[in-house]
């Protein structure tokens, strides 16, 4: 079993033991998925820019915000797993999808968005 469909399958029986199945509905769960995506930004919210990185590798402010992606982890695994969709194959077509809309040739260096066509 890989390491995903391992985590998958503790994520259930967390939720089973607990009686949560009947609360996780996919808005609930969207829902929770923004919260925590909400508390992992706010680990950042008065940092400078030039300073995330640094912020980053501090051990204690570390320790939160691996905490905080912990939670988001877990929620856009529980919204996947309730909506019967692969998180990983999700992510692979939209980054074939970005490739298309972002070539390399056309957006490096630029941090500004390109106009869909």
């Amino acid at each position: 079993m890989d390491q995903l469909q391992d985590l998958l399958a503790q994520l259930r029986q967390f939720v089973a033991e607990r009686d949560w199945q009947q609360f996780h509905d996919p808005k609930n769960l969207a829902m929770l998925l923004a919260s925590e995506a909400g508390e992992l930004l706010a680990e950042y919210r008065w940092v400078p820019s030039d300073r995330a990185d640094a912020a980053s590798r501090d051990s204690e402010w570390r320790a939160r915000i691996l905490s905080e992606i912990g939670d988001v982890g877990i929620a856009l695994l529980l919204l996947c797993e309730r909506i019967g969709a692969d998180p990983v194959a999700a992510m692979r077509a939209k980054l074939e999808l970005n490739r298309t809309r972002y070539p390399a040739d056309a957006v490096r260096g630029k941090s500004d968005r390109p106009a869909l066509k």
